[in-house]
């Protein structure tokens, strides 16, 4: 793990004095990341941690398409991410309420990768038989199990990093190493258009199920608190969009995560198009760009400021729609580079906008301030990106069997104007500009 600068800025020290002020105490049944022997020790569970989350992620969600494609269900491909999606909408936020009053965090997380493990074994059988139908109900029944956990790693990793916030883009890095073993796994198994990578899915989640177990006390903040029925839908939380910044970057967050929900359903089947064979350790590519970009976060906060920063992520999921579309007429190579941005695209908006909500939500909201924004990328954001792009889809390139590359061109035209629409909404309406010396922070 890198250490921390020997100097703050005084934005810095704003953050680290909110995130202080919110780490548990003492007393609180939760370590945190301070000093000392345990220091080591919780960094590795927490790293860990990340890791097995996005193995299990990367498994299976970056080739499924191509895999449905291959054993003949191409058109039930933007359904099945559609409904990943309506998972994303569905349970973070009740999930979230319940991690936040009932249950400790560690516990939620391992139950819901238990019972996701149990759900993808039966993936492979449907898949091989044909059922459409059933193949869909395990998709959105897997996702419910998954698609919290998302939000649970994250609260559990900024609760107990307490006041040292600054460290998480070195937790998360090891979210995406995982995704990048799980993808070159996959593609040196040869299990990139084969139902057996289920099983590797599975195994990862019985894995990190298991091993959640371990993960340090993070009992329910808000354990105790007169429950509610806004409570189940993390009404609470709602009140965060009060807050100007908060509400803009919700708002852009949904129309990136249009672009992201079109390139997570359609890319790995274009590559297959392309005429690439290895797709899952082509794909894992754009994650090992995410390892060599996070790391970068805190020295672009300090030069330019997280405005600015989250607007080349944005814009940077334009440019990597555009290489797409050039790829089908000057050269598959093209591909291969809009993957490679993939850094830009993750770390400068989804890791960035996680950091975020940790500095601002209050640590009784923590998992269903992240749910939240799960909520708008993998939820709502995906849903829009997987719907649209699968009708484009089916009265294109599914209308014409064998067509040509060219008629790709309109499933990646949508995701390309959604993108640039979030980039002009954040330069123009946000008011997060770099803070000048001495001055306070605005989250």
């Amino acid at each position: 793990m890198s250490s921390q600068p020997t100097h703050m800025s005084p934005a810095e020290q704003v953050t680290a004095t909110k995130a202080a002020s919110a780490a548990p105490l003492p007393d609180s049944g939760t370590a945190s990341i301070e000093s000392g022997t345990g220091d080591t020790r919780l960094f590795v569970q927490l790293v860990v941690m990340m890791l097995l989350e996005f193995a299990v992620f990367g498994s299976w969600f970056a080739t499924v398409s191509l895999v449905l494609a291959t054993h003949g269900l191409p058109t039930i491909i933007g359904t099945a991410f559609s409904l990943a999606a309506l998972a994303a909408i569905v349970s973070p936020m009740v999930f979230g309420a319940i991690g936040d009053r009932f249950m400790a965090s560690q516990k939620a997380l391992g139950l819901a990768h238990l019972l996701g493990g149990v759900t993808m074994l039966f993936l492979p059988f449907a898949v091989r038989s044909g059922a459409g139908g059933l193949v869909l109900a395990l998709v959105f029944v897997y996702m419910l199990f998954f698609q919290p956990t998302l939000g649970l790693t994250n609260a559990i990793a900024f609760r107990h990093l307490g006041a040292n916030q600054r460290r998480f883009p070195y937790v998360r890095v090891f979210g995406t190493v995982g995704w990048v073993i799980a993808g070159q796994l996959v593609g040196w198994m040869g299990l990139s258009a084969s139902t057996n990578l289920f099983y590797v899915t599975a195994a990862f989640s019985f894995l990190l199920g298991l091993f959640s177990f371990t993960l340090p006390a993070t009992p329910p903040p808000a354990k105790g608190v007169r429950f509610s029925w806004g409570d189940l839908v993390g009404a609470k939380a709602f009140r965060l969009l009060r807050r100007r910044n908060y509400a803009v970057l919700m708002v852009c967050a949904l129309l990136v995560a249009v672009s992201l929900g079109v390139y997570n359903t359609y890319a790995s089947t274009y590559l297959g198009a392309l005429g690439f064979t290895n797709v899952a350790g082509l794909m894992s590519v754009g994650q090992a760009s995410e390892v060599a970009f996070i790391v970068t976060i805190p020295f672009v906060l300090r030069r330019v400021g997280m405005k600015w920063a989250l607007f080349a992520g944005m814009c940077m999921w334009a440019v990597r729609c555009v290489l797409l579309i050039e790829a089908a007429g000057h050269g598959s190579w093209l591909a291969v580079g809009a993957i490679a941005v993939q850094g830009v695209c993750q770390d400068f908006f989804l890791v960035l906008g996680a950091m975020y909500v940790g500095e601002v939500a209050p640590v009784e909201l923590a998992v269903q301030a992240q749910s939240m924004l799960i909520l708008m990328v993998s939820g709502f954001g995906q849903f829009i990106g997987a719907t649209i792009s699968g009708q484009i889809y089916d009265a294109t390139v599914g209308a014409h069997q064998n067509g040509p590359l060219s008629d790709w061109t309109a499933v990646w035209v949508f995701p390309v104007f959604s993108a640039v629409i979030a980039a002009v909404v954040w330069g123009v309406f946000s008011r997060h500009h770099r803070t000048p010396q001495n001055a306070p922070a605005e989250a």
